[in-house]
């Protein structure tokens, strides 16, 4: 398949090549021996990551939700 380059320098890349990465709004450019590379990115807000983080340390921790009730109860009696 041909792209072509415009007086802007943008590439339309074709819709069957796009259709297969749907989920993808961002790629990250590459040259590599004189060739261009898309790897398609995932954007993720930072927070989100932060978020994930923590809860999958909750989780290797085994803690559980009526644990955090537990202490938010026992940190409001003092």
């Amino acid at each position: 398949m041909l792209c072509k380059r415009t007086y802007k320098n943008q590439i339309t890349l074709p819709k069957k090549v796009m259709e297969q990465f749907k989920d993808y709004e961002y790629f990250d450019v590459k040259i590599s021996k004189g060739k261009i590379i898309l790897e398609p990115v995932k954007m993720t807000p930072k927070n989100e990551i932060l978020l994930e983080k923590v809860r999958d340390k909750i989780g290797a921790l085994g803690i559980v939700p009526q644990d955090i009730e537990d202490a938010i109860a026992w940190a409001r009696k003092r």
